[in-house]
């Protein structure tokens, strides 16, 4: 025991010596969260707030022109920008100037309408319903087109989005209007009350977790335990460079001209660096609380959850100890251990799901994530914040962050004696 508090503390003089190297562990992934949660708040609040300008060219004038204007209106999302000529309003589109630009055909709502009385008259007919049993021909008229024009750039998410809301928009204009058909056919006096309910019977209802119907994820809930993971991890970097630092000034070689293990001298960098690591992940908890509030960023709740949050961190940061560690041991040079580390943290993190939620990867890439140990922790960090778990559900992902870290340490202690004794 007194020689690994040897160890650590040798460690922790090493670590309070380079300025620098605590200025890059605790003060850049502050700076990183700070920046990165500032921007993704920023496009949250112009999802939510800013209204995309749409220009609308309305050649019908009618009710069905003023339905689809009020629904688009309603959706608070697209500031309507009118337009007189489907020309004009192609060619801004096509510019670049806007992203879309609706054109609604002339005589749409006349048209509708003598369609939809046509087809109710046909129908109550065959049914004995109409005064006269003798229907008139029914008159040729053309399919009408509600024209979309697209900006080139725009993404197929977001027309997608636009085409299923208009399609919704304009159903419901058709509902209604064969409704009012048949009311106007079956009513027998008129202003009395309507036969047909035109609301939505069907609904959608929203349920989250803490049973709060309008909670939506922040940016701050997502960024704090992403880029904290992100932080935890980085520190590969220089308890890797460590280590071969170590080699390459020959204090490995003192080490072992006395009776002290490998496994002690790792149990040393692994007390000093995991502390380093629960550091990271609580100053980025205080941001989270304090700072963000003050430069109108959402804060975030830890009510309850800060056991949960720590034991995730705890073992995250093992996990990491235990990469670095491996790192360490197989490099020979800076040159070496450097680059592989920052890239390897960096690959962990894309395909773990800290810069792109992994839903939204390729099927082989979501098969992938699940070898990162990032995505793992991000996962049981996900639990604890967002969807409200007991301790026993996050027990899965900090197992394999934990058999992670043995595994690693194992590899870099036989590596080590398998290399000294050759």
């Amino acid at each position: 025991m007194h020689k690994l508090w040897a160890s650590t503390y040798k460690e922790f003089l090493l670590l309070r010596r380079d300025v620098g190297g605590l200025a890059i562990l605790f003060v850049m992934p502050l700076i990183l969260l700070i920046t990165i949660t500032l921007i993704q708040n920023s496009t949250f609040k112009t999802l939510k707030e800013t209204k995309i300008p749409i220009l609308l060219v309305d050649n019908d004038l009618g009710t069905v022109s003023k339905s689809i204007n009020k629904g688009l209106s309603r959706a608070n999302t697209f500031e309507i920008i009118k337009k007189s000529s489907s020309e004009e309003a192609k060619n801004l589109v096509f510019k670049g100037e806007y992203q879309l630009a609706i054109v609604i055909p002339s005589n749409l709502s006349k048209d509708l309408n003598i369609k939809v009385n046509e087809n109710v008259d046909g129908i109550l007919a065959k049914f004995g319903l109409e005064e006269e049993n003798v229907v008139s021909p029914k008159t040729k008229i053309q399919k009408k087109e509600v024209v979309l024009y697209f900006d080139p750039a725009t993404q197929q998410s977001f027309k997608n989005a636009i085409k299923n809301g208009i399609d919704k928009i304009i159903s419901g204009i058709e509902i209604q209007s064969i409704y009012k058909a048949f009311e106007s056919q079956l009513s027998d006096t008129p202003n009395s009350e309507p036969i047909f309910e035109t609301e939505s019977f069907i609904s959608f209802k929203e349920i989250t977790p803490d049973g709060n119907e309008d909670y939506i994820p922040n940016a701050s809930q997502h960024n704090v335990p992403a880029w904290a993971l992100f932080a935890i991890f980085f520190i590969i970097l220089p308890l890797s460079i460590n280590i071969v630092k170590e080699k390459s000034q020959g204090t490995f070689v003192r080490l072992r001209t006395n009776p002290v293990s490998y496994a002690t001298v790792l149990g040393g960098k692994t007390l000093v660096y995991l502390a380093v690591c629960l550091t990271q992940f609580v100053l980025m908890l205080l941001i989270g609380l304090y700072v963000f509030p003050l430069i109108s960023l959402p804060e975030i709740d830890i009510s309850g959850k800060l056991l949960m949050l720590l034991t995730v961190a705890l073992f995250s940061g093992l996990a990491a100890i235990g990469l670095g560690l491996l790192l360490g041991t197989i490099f020979k040079t800076h040159e070496q251990s450097a680059p592989f580390g920052a890239t390897l943290v960096v690959i962990l993190a894309a395909i773990g799901g800290v810069w792109v939620p992994v839903f939204v990867m390729p099927k082989f890439m979501q098969a992938l994530s699940n070898i990162s140990p990032m995505n793992w922790g991000l996962n049981a960090f996900y639990d604890v914040f967002l969807r409200n778990v007991s301790f026993k559900e996050i027990v899965p992902e900090i197992t394999l962050l934990l058999i992670f870290f043995i595994v690693t340490t194992i590899i870099s202690i036989l590596y080590n004696e398998k290399k000294n004794a050759a």
